[in-house]
C-alpha cells in the first residue's frame, strides 16, 4: 500500500468546485428544513392509531416554539462596534446598513448554525457586505483563523432549484459562474477567500457550528402540536357528546343525526305494546389530560432551550419582579453570552478581509488582535440595578481610584453617557 502525503496548497487545488457542490447538497436539505420550522411552515409525518389521517390533516396544529427559541437569543444581540479599531473597521459597517446587516447574519446563524458574509468591491472604495444563508453556502474551514481555504455560494437558483448563478472564493480571485460556465473572475490580494462565515457554538468535532433548532427543541415541538391535534379533536366531542337511545321500534322513522343533536328538545311516543325508548349519552371526555401533556411539553422545551414555561404562554399566577425574571433566565443569559464570544471572531474576521479588499493590502490577521466586539448587555439593567451599580461603582473607585469609567459602566448598563463637551 502507497501513502501520498498532500500539503495543504495541493489539497486546495484537489478539492475544487465539483467537490464544494456536492457538499452544499449534502447539507442543504437540513438547512431547509430548519428554515421551514423557523417559519412554521414545516409539515410532521402522520403518526398515531387511533386518528384517521383524513381527520387529523384537517385538525393540524401550528407552533412557533422553535421561533421563539431562536428569537429569544436573537434579539438580545445587539452588537454595537470594535473597540481599538486601528483599521477602521467601523466605516465598512456602517456603510453597509450595519443595524440590518448584524440582525441579518446572527438571525441567519442561529437558524442554520452559520451564515456566511460575501465581500465584494463597492462604489467608492467601500467594500460591500451580502449576508448569505447557510443553505446556500460552504466552504473548507481553516481551524486555526476559522477563515475559509476555498468558499463555494450560490445566489441565485431557476425554477427547479438548480443554481444559476454560482461564486467560487479563493485566496486570490473570486469566479462567477452562470449556468456552469465561468463568466468572469475578480481578482484580489486579500490572501483569503472572501466568504466569511458566522458561526454558531463550533467545536472540532462540529466546525460549522451547531443550530438553535437542536433535534431535542424539534422532538418536544412536535410532542406538543401532536397534543394539540388530539386535543382540537377531542373538543368536538367535548362540544357536542354523543347520544344513544335504547328500544326504540323497528317500525319508527330514522332520526336525521344532525338535527338530533343541535334540537334543544326530542319527542318519542309510546308504541302500540305501550313501551319507551330510554334515552342514554356516552361520558364526555375530559380536556384535562391535553392541558398537563402541553405542559410536559412545555417544561422540556424551556429546560432544553433556556426559556421559562412563562415565556411559551404558561403564565404564573404571581407576577416576577425583573431580578426574578432576569434569575429564571440565568441558562439564556449565558447561552447568549457564548454567541456573543462565537460571533465575534467571525464579525472580526469580515471586518480583517473587508480592509485587506478596501486598502488592497493584505495585511496579516495578527495585527487586529487588539481589536474586540463590544456588545450591549443582554439584559438591560432597571433602575434599581443602575442605583446599585453607581453605588458600588463609587465605592470601587475610593479603594482603586479610576478602576470604573464611562466605557465599562456602559458596557454593564448599555447607557451611553453624556460627553459634557469632552
Amino acid at each position: 500500500m502507497r501513502i501520498t502525503f498532500v500539503n495543504e496548497k495541493e489539497l486546495k487545488t484537489v478539492l475544487g468546485l465539483d467537490y464544494l457542490r456536492k457538499k452544499l447538497d449534502q447539507y442543504r436539505r437540513g438547512a431547509l428544513y430548519r428554515n421551514k420550522v423557523y417559519d412554521m411552515k414545516d409539515v410532521d409525518a402522520e403518526v398515531g392509531i387511533t386518528i384517521p389521517p383524513e381527520l387529523r390533516r384537517q385538525y393540524r396544529a401550528t407552533s412557533g416554539w422553535c421561533a421563539k427559541a431562536v428569537d429569544s437569543i436573537s434579539d438580545r444581540l445587539v452588537f454595537r462596534e470594535f473597540a481599538n479599531d486601528a483599521f477602521n473597521i467601523n466605516e465598512i459597517f456602517k456603510m453597509n446598513s450595519s443595524d440590518v446587516f448584524f440582525d441579518d447574519a446572527i438571525l441567519s446563524a442561529l437558524v442554520n448554525s452559520c451564515s456566511f458574509v460575501y465581500i465584494s468591491q463597492g462604489d467608492e472604495e467601500v467594500p460591500r457586505l451580502q449576508v448569505i444563508q447557510g443553505s446556500e453556502a460552504t466552504g473548507v474551514l481553516d481551524p486555526i483563523t476559522r477563515l475559509l481555504t476555498e468558499g463555494y455560494a450560490v445566489l441565485s437558483r431557476n425554477e427547479y432549484g438548480n443554481p444559476n448563478e454560482e461564486l467560487h472564493f479563493l485566496s486570490d480571485r473570486t469566479d462567477l459562474y452562470k449556468n456552469g460556465d465561468l463568466y468572469q473572475s475578480y481578482p484580489h490580494n486579500a490572501g483569503y477567500p472572501l466568504l466569511v462565515p458566522i458561526i454558531h457554538r463550533s467545536d472540532s468535532n462540529k466546525p460549522f457550528g451547531r443550530s438553535r433548532i437542536t433535534p431535542s427543541a424539534l422532538y418536544y415541538q412536535k410532542y406538543a402540536k401532536r397534543t394539540l391535534e388530539r386535543s382540537d379533536i377531542t373538543a368536538e366531542f367535548y362540544s357536542f357528546p354523543q347520544k344513544y337511545v335504547v328500544g326504540l321500534s323497528q317500525n319508527a322513522e330514522p332520526m336525521d343525526t344532525w338535527k338530533a343533536t343541535i334540537s334543544s328538545m326530542l319527542q318519542f311516543s309510546k308504541d302500540e305494546d305501550g313501551d319507551s325508548p330510554k334515552l342514554g349519552q356516552f361520558t364526555v371526555p375530559s380536556m384535562t389530560p391535553f392541558t398537563e401533556q402541553l405542559r410536559t411539553a412545555a417544561a422540556g422545551f424551556a429546560g432544553e432551550t433556556g426559556l421559562t414555561v412563562d415565556d411559551l404562554g404558561f403564565v404564573t399566577d404571581n407576577p416576577s419582579s425583573a431580578e426574578a425574571i432576569k434569575a429564571s433566565h440565568e441558562t439564556l443569559r449565558l447561552q447568549a453570552e457564548k454567541a456573543q464570544r462565537d460571533f465575534a471572531l467571525g464579525l472580526l474576521n469580515v471586518g480583517y478581509l473587508a480592509a485587506c479588499l478596501r486598502d488592497g493590502f493584505a495585511y496579516k490577521r495578527n495585527q487586529f488582535y487588539l481589536t474586540t466586539a463590544k456588545w450591549e448587555p443582554v439584559f438591560k439593567p432597571d433602575a434599581s440595578t443602575i442605583s446599585s451599580l453607581g453605588d458600588g461603582a463609587i465605592k470601587v473607585n475610593q479603594a482603586i481610584p479610576g478602576y470604573f469609567d464611562k466605557e465599562n459602566l456602559r458596557d454593564m448598563t448599555g447607557i451611553e453617557g453624556a460627553n459634557n463637551g469632552q
